[in-house]
């Protein structure tokens, strides 16, 4: 078994979460490794096409936490991970994986890394990052036309109906629950201060 520091970075939607999380990542060099949630999405390819696009991803029943588990007790183990690749253009799960080895610190980054019990425990550090509505919509809008595929209508669309009441159910009560909360974007003295927690 491996001493592992697990450090959580949650937010919402287009918050800045990635960014962070890789910015932390890239502080510890070699011994940090980055791991995001949106890699465990259910696979979907049983449902017809257009019944898939219908599905509430900003819930977190949309997530395999089994899978989640998995790949984060293998890391414990000092074991090579195997972790899913999620195809979000067609919202189903690839039939590769790619490996992750085990470091001293594991970032993950995600809507809900504090909202299971189980999960919350594992966290030596937790951040929560805070973004403002309006800026999240556009950064998102951003993302999923380019990376996703998909229409701006259809994007706005489901942050009206999915994203906005789901964040605030279940991603907005976190920042309670996180050790530190930092605006988004951070600034540099933000950066360091978060790096010297997650050393211990």
């Amino acid at each position: 078994m491996k001493n592992i520091r697990f450090i959580a970075v949650v937010g919402g939607s287009g918050s800045g979460k990635t960014c962070l999380a890789a910015e932390l990542t890239d502080g510890f060099g070699d011994q940090a490794t980055h791991l995001s949630l949106d890699h465990f999405y259910r696979d979907l390819g049983h449902l017809p096409r257009p019944v898939r696009a219908r599905v509430n991803f900003d819930d977190p029943a949309a997530i395999d936490w089994d899978a989640l588990r998995v790949v984060m007790d293998s890391l414990v183990r000092g074991e090579v991970a195997q972790v899913p690749v999620y195809d979000f253009a067609e919202h189903v799960r690839c039939n590769h994986t790619v490996e992750m080895e085990s470091r001293p610190i594991v970032v993950l980054e995600g809507l809900w890394l504090l909202h299971l019990e189980w999960l919350r425990k594992k966290f030596a550090v937790s951040v929560f990052v805070d973004c403002p509505e309006e800026v999240r919509l556009l950064r998102r809008v951003r993302r999923d036309v380019i990376a996703r595929g998909r229409t701006e209508e259809s994007i706005r669309k489901q942050f009206a109906e999915h994203v906005h009441p789901m964040h605030v159910r279940f991603v907005e009560p976190q920042r309670e629950l996180a050790m530190f909360c930092v605006i988004s974007p951070h600034s540099e003295d933000e950066r360091i201060k978060l790096l010297a927690a997650c050393r211990g």
